[in-house]
């Protein structure tokens, strides 16, 4: 066994290592958008991501099983700058889908409805319009691409990436998840639009809830005071970068990325922060 931590994948957010037998993600500042990273990181970014994830990990209901082993790490592999950033988990074989539901009519899903009432196989009531909350939420699972875009899987494509079983699974436990999240976020004066969430089998076949979730990455958070239907919604994440991104005439969404003026950077943390203190009722507590 070592006991030294080896990196095995360094995503646009996290570092992956393989400890011992286990995993430890440690969640950078790194910021990305349109699936490139900036160069300008977002101050204290992967810590508010780490304790958001830790804040619902902890309260999820007790039987939805997850990977996480612990938040504290042994003292030989504290480091400054990995406080407040580490998540110690359980080994899995991630699934080969992403798990997405949709309360709102919003983002990709606004997009097809606009050239057919229909997402992902889900005929909606045409009188809908942007911003819409759905009659009920949906699960619109999509491909996990190692470059460019995720798209967009039917039902039974899905299921024969995964198995019909592990499906319908993580159908169950992912819209579970969000009837359950959409209540309490409601409760702290956040509408979660839309959500990701990602699963994996052990060696022994048991399925995990794995990676981050319910964050300003993974999530659409919309402030419920102003909601109003019929037009887009401001947002707990990085629509400050995008909006940004989207003025420039001469960068055309390829790397590298431009750099980040000092008050778009200000704009972005201060949602993340606000974020986490609407969702968990607390204050920044590093």
């Amino acid at each position: 066994m070592s006991n030294k931590p080896q990196l095995m994948h360094q995503g646009k957010v996290r570092n992956v290592y393989l400890y011992n037998d286990q995993i430890l993600l440690v969640a950078s500042d790194r910021i990305s958008a349109f699936d490139v990273i900036l160069p300008n990181p977002i101050p204290e970014k992967g810590i508010v991501l780490t304790q958001m994830s830790r804040y619902w990990f902890d309260n999820l209901p007790k039987h939805i099983a997850h990977h996480v082993i612990s938040y504290e790490l042994p003292g030989s592999l504290h480091q400054p700058s990995w406080e407040n950033r580490t998540t110690l988990c359980h080994q899995t074989t991630p699934l080969s889908i992403e798990c997405i539901v949709r309360g709102y009519l919003a983002g990709s899903a606004w997009k097809a409805f606009q050239r057919h009432p229909r997402v992902q196989g889900y005929y909606l009531p045409d009188h809908l319009s942007e911003s819409s909350q759905l009659p009920e939420p949906i699960f619109t699972p999509s491909t996990k691409a190692q470059e460019g875009h995720d798209l967009p899987l039917d039902e039974s494509h899905a299921a024969e990436m995964v198995g019909e079983e592990i499906y319908q699974q993580v159908k169950q436990t992912s819209l579970e998840i969000y009837h359950w999240a959409h209540a309490h976020a409601k409760s702290q004066g956040i509408l979660l639009a839309d959500t990701k969430f990602e699963f994996g089998t052990t060696d022994d076949g048991k399925l995990l809830l794995i990676d981050e979730i319910l964050t300003p990455d993974s999530s659409r958070f919309w402030p419920l005071d102003g909601y109003q239907t019929g037009k887009s919604q401001p947002s707990f994440d990085k629509q400050f970068v995008r909006d940004y991104l989207l003025s420039l005439s001469n960068w055309n969404q390829q790397p590298p990325g431009p750099e980040l003026p000092l008050e778009i950077i200000q704009k972005t943390q201060e949602k993340y922060l606000e974020a986490y203190k609407r969702i968990t009722n607390q204050k920044p507590h590093w």
